[in-house]
């Protein structure tokens, strides 16, 4: 299984949100999984990742994480050339490296080509930008050109981007 994932934020309380599906080309999830964490890490210049990996964490003790194969992130696995990791890059050495992760971002991040690619999906003139770890990069933007939904945004990522604001607490 795979399963997208995505943190919103109040002032003292952040509900992480977990899209899980069978097959990039699905329509539909199958499961929705929300969990809440009380008084998350300040956010930090540089250091996003301390506020969002442990929301993301209590949120897949609610799998079964012996089935996952793959996890996708809202942002980047790398922050730049020098391969700076972001957010997937941590989620990725929270499980030993074991579990791909695919990060795709809406917006590009400065100096940070080399372990990127652009995707165009639909007939939008905007990229979304994909980065990887444990899965190559061309394979991960395969997958995400592949997900159901005929516009920009994938379906069940536009769902996970709904469901996230929705959850508000």
């Amino acid at each position: 299984m795979i399963i997208a994932v995505d943190v919103y934020y109040e002032e003292h309380r952040a509900k992480a949100v977990g899209v899980i599906f069978q097959r990039w080309e699905d329509p539909e999830p199958l499961e929705i999984i929300t969990s809440n964490t009380e008084n998350p890490h300040e956010y930090e210049a540089g250091s996003f990742y301390k506020r969002e990996l442990p929301c993301i964490q209590e949120l897949l003790k609610l799998t079964n994480i012996n089935q996952i194969h793959t996890i996708v992130v809202d942002g980047y696995v790398y922050l730049n050339n020098e391969r700076k990791p972001g957010l997937g890059y941590y989620v990725y050495s929270n499980f030993s490296g074991e579990i791909p992760v695919i990060g795709v971002a809406k917006s590009s991040f400065h100096g940070n080509e080399a372990y990127v690619k652009e995707i165009y999906r639909g007939s939008s003139l905007k990229p979304l930008y994909i980065t990887s770890v444990g899965i190559e990069l061309e394979a991960a933007s395969r997958h995400i050109q592949s997900m159901y939904g005929e516009y920009r945004f994938p379906h069940l990522l536009k769902l996970l981007d709904k469901q996230t604001k929705e959850a508000r607490l």
